[in-house]
């Protein structure tokens, strides 16, 4: 199964994270499908940047975006 998903980059209490593509039995910062997006928890406000054309693509070809995946791309819709 394929899902969206955070990839953590960064130093100690510094996180980033990429929203990355990968398949589920591989682990959190393992192999990957694709890189859709970043998001940035570090600045205020947050920083999200998406590629949504490529995100609308996966989900309709049957990817499953994570619960704070789903959460991003709201946040980053509105």
């Amino acid at each position: 199964m394929v899902k969206i998903r955070l990839q953590r980059e960064g130093k100690k209490k510094a996180p980033f994270y990429h929203i990355v593509v990968a398949d589920s039995r591989s682990p959190r910062d393992g192999k990957i499908i694709e890189q859709v997006g970043t998001y940035d928890p570090m600045t205020k406000p947050s920083t999200i940047i998406l590629n949504k054309e490529k995100i609308e693509q996966w989900v309709k070809n049957g990817a499953k975006p994570t619960e704070t995946v789903k959460k991003l791309i709201e946040t980053a819709t509105k």
